[in-house]
């Protein structure tokens, strides 16, 4: 839910894994990072360790400051500025994301026009160390969701890009555990060290920024990052350690290892997320990323661009192939098994120009994506994104922000081959549940974001399908609907 998702905070991520998932709405709190993203539950965790250096004030502790997002109940009774003077901090928040067809879909599938909600509810912690106990730069982070709903869009066939980002692999439980880890942060911010119960996803290839929006294409990571299950995505966590070091101000590297275990996403092994069994780990994923933050001009506008990649050595059954190398689809063998994997991308976002006088996060910013997947092993075998994000830009509601996101995604030519195969042979439904066999399709999504009160965005939403789950033989399909975050405290 919350976010997911993160640009430096990206990195910062695993350092409060949760990406996921997507409430970007509260803005107040600003970020250094991304132009300045607003901050909610499960985000700016990931935002305190990924601030460029010079950004963070360590005089009064080793650990960046901890997340304080705009709230409702700020600080009833004293309690919260007491427990961070201690170094606590504890929130509490809600998502909730509403979609509904207004087009009709393909007539005789079993498809209909209707309806949907989805939500999470989400508690988190985050503990300095130092300031509690005297452990110099030591910090802890975790977080517990509760989820509800599934999305729209799969009332009219798409099943690539659902309208709700915020649904799913959250086990049907009260309360599921997303993360949980501790954290060293070394030499002002130079040297930032992980390990624990976390995300691959909360870290690499993210950016808080995407989570302005409601799609899954967009929020809290490009869709395609999550096509393969060796790359853990908010809220299901595998055993991991993540180092990050920044060389310079406006650079950093960072790589960890990810412990993929079997089954990440299903209900037997990770219904509440407390189930930590190591005798499932069945591969290694192993990131590596790249960023450059620059900050432009006198305007100071901020950028973020990144470049990473990943390769695994978990088990991936080929789409096209039996074990015999031929079309299993026709001889029902048992498919061929890679015990590899990669995944590569690209990432940007720019400032390019301020709202002046509208608060440290006004102004333009543009939003890129390029990612690219093994064609073998993962159905998105391409991402392409673009983007805009503009806030401030009403001197009256410094806090309200409108934006549009457009993606394309490719298909695996093996996903299409095999489907083909199977219309051929009179299948009704195709690998991927699709009914017709995939190949590119497109979403379009513009949302308005209203501060409502203190802590309390809404966002009125609105999408347009494309060949909805990249299937030609599906009508395009328009949604209305709205994005709502609540910060608690």
């Amino acid at each position: 839910m919350f976010i997911p998702r993160l640009s430096n905070r990206v990195l910062g991520a695993v350092t409060t894994a949760c990406v996921s998932l997507a409430a970007l709405p509260a803005a107040y709190a600003q970020s250094p990072l991304a132009g300045g993203a607003p901050n909610a539950t499960g985000l700016a965790p990931a935002v305190r360790v990924s601030s460029p250096i010079g950004t963070v004030d360590f005089q009064k502790s080793s650990v960046p400051p901890l997340p304080h997002p705009e709230a409702i109940f700020d600080d009833p009774w004293g309690w919260n500025t007491w427990l961070r003077q201690h170094g606590v901090a504890i929130l509490f928040d809600n998502t909730n994301e509403f979609a509904g067809a207004i087009t009709s879909p393909t007539k005789g599938l079993g498809l209909r026009q209707g309806s949907s909600n989805a939500g999470q509810y989400g508690f988190e912690t985050d503990i300095d160390w130092e300031r509690l106990a005297g452990i110099k730069g030591f910090s802890t982070h975790s977080i517990m969701v509760g989820r509800y709903g599934i999305p729209a869009s799969r009332m009219f066939g798409d099943n690539l890009n659902p309208s709700q980002e915020i649904y799913g692999a959250g086990g049907n439980v009260v309360v599921h555990l997303v993360y949980i880890y501790g954290e060293e942060t070394l030499f002002n911010g130079h040297l930032d060290i992980a390990a624990g119960r976390i995300p691959l996803l909360t870290d690499f290839s993210s950016n808080p920024l995407y989570c302005n929006f409601m799609n899954n294409a967009f929020c809290g990571n490009p869709k395609a990052s999550s096509d393969n299950t060796s790359h853990s995505s908010y809220p299901d966590a595998n055993w991991a350690a993540r180092i990050r070091v920044r060389p310079s101000q406006y650079t950093y590297i960072q790589a960890g290892v990810y412990f993929n275990a079997m089954g990440i996403y299903g209900v037997k092994q990770y219904r509440t997320g407390f189930k930590w069994n190591g005798g499932d780990i069945n591969g290694e994923a192993a990131p590596v990323e790249f960023g450059w933050e620059p900050i432009f001009g006198k305007d100071k506008l901020p950028g973020h661009y990144k470049l990473g990649g990943v390769v695994d050595t978990a088990p991936h059954p080929d789409f096209l192939y039996d074990v015999n190398d031929n079309p299993w689809v026709v001889t029902g063998q048992p498919r061929k098994i890679h015990n590899n994997s990669w995944s590569a991308w690209a990432l940007a976002d720019q400032m390019i120009m301020r709202h002046k006088g509208n608060g440290p996060d006004a102004g333009i910013t543009l939003l890129g994506v390029f990612y690219n997947n093994s064609p073998v092993t993962q159905t998105r075998e391409r991402q392409y994104s673009l983007g805009i994000l503009d806030r401030g830009f009403w001197k009256s509601r410094p806090l309200d922000a409108w934006g549009m996101n457009f993606s394309y995604v490719q298909v695996s030519k093996k996903v299409k081959t095999a489907q083909q195969i199977q219309q051929g042979l009179g299948y009704s439904t195709l690998i991927n549940g699709a009914f017709f066999p995939q190949t590119n399709g497109m979403v379009v999504e513009a949302m308005y974001q209203m501060r409502v009160w203190r802590g309390v965005t809404f966002a009125p939403d609105f999408q347009y399908f494309i060949r909805p789950g990249a299937q030609r033989g599906l009508k395009d399909a328009a949604v209305l609907g709205f994005k709502s975050h609540i910060e608690i405290f």
